[in-house]
């Protein structure tokens, strides 16, 4: 049996910058109320961590800050993926180096590699580390999407242990569960319910940004066999999930979390601040979740 890197809820922590600086004080505070709500991971330079737009010096930073800071006190998962191979590569070593728990890849953007292309790109990655890497399918961001087809070739790997699929296709998500051993996490908050229900180990969240807690007891109570109760939570936080996703992720959650006093919801370029309209919708959402 494959390496579970964890079980339940991984929040995709938002970067905090102040100044166009990373805002460590911030992030401590982040960092602590995630583990306050007993969250399983946290998953620290990924897409809603604007690594895109992080140097190297900062990502490694970053990962070292977290590392320390979090002293085991839950799974920690570090985005290692970009567009170049060997760029991967690096970053892949240096979070094994630095301590983490596993590493989330995402598909290599821009570059559009053939199947063949990407299947090695990937394998190139796992030959270099002897981290648990899980892959990471986001189409919608990356204009690359794996076929089923190349996922159970990575699967053969040892230490591509599992996937996170940003997709609410159910004849998709069934497809990847029925890979065995292969962990599957979704990808979106949307499909929490779904996922579990396939088999899955659980998600890697936006969400949870805002209501650590509340995500938490979505897999909670159906790892509890309390399915009903699960799917009336998820149900409860569709509003605000559907909210934070009116535009381009991460800026909608760092408006929210903002909004909560949380932190200043600064971005760097090229995101931008969410639209007034937008705005009404979130502060609709996280009132409605107060009530």
């Amino acid at each position: 049996m494959k390496t579970t890197v964890f079980r339940g809820v991984g929040t995709a922590l938002i970067t905090p910058f102040l100044d166009g600086r990373i805002d460590y004080k911030c992030l401590s505070v982040l960092i602590d109320r995630q583990l306050d709500a007993g969250i399983d991971a946290l998953v620290i330079g990924g897409t809603t961590g604007e690594a895109a737009t992080l140097t190297d010096t900062e990502r490694y930073e970053l990962y070292k800050f977290t590392r320390e800071y979090i002293r085991g006190r839950c799974k920690l998962i570090f985005g290692s993926g970009t567009n170049d191979t060997r760029g991967a590569i690096q970053h892949t070593e240096m979070a094994e180096k630095i301590g983490c728990d596993g590493a989330l890849v995402v598909t290599p953007y821009y570059n559009k590699g053939t199947r063949e292309g990407v299947a090695r790109h990937y394998e190139a990655i796992a030959d270099a580390t002897s981290l648990p890497i899980i892959l990471y399918n986001v189409p919608s961001r990356t204009g690359v999407s794996l076929d089923i087809e190349t996922v159970e070739r990575l699967s053969q790997k040892n230490n591509i242990v599992g996937i996170k699929e940003a997709s609410d296709s159910q004849e998709r998500l069934m497809a990847l569960s029925a890979i065995e051993g292969f962990g599957l996490y979704a990808g979106n908050d949307s499909a929490i319910s779904t996922v579990l229900s396939l088999g899955g180990l659980g998600v890697i969240s936006v969400v949870s940004n805002l209501y650590p807690k509340e995500t938490i007891e979505i897999c909670k109570q159906f790892f509890a066999n309390n399915v009903d109760g699960a799917l009336k939570m998820q149900k409860n936080l569709l509003p605000i999930i559907n909210a934070l996703f009116l535009e381009t992720n991460p800026a909608p959650v760092k408006y929210a979390l903002a909004s909560l006093g949380l932190c200043r919801g600064e971005m760097r370029l090229p995101m931008w601040f969410v639209t007034e309209s937008t705005k009404n919708r979130i502060e609709q959402a996280v009132k409605k979740m107060q009530n």
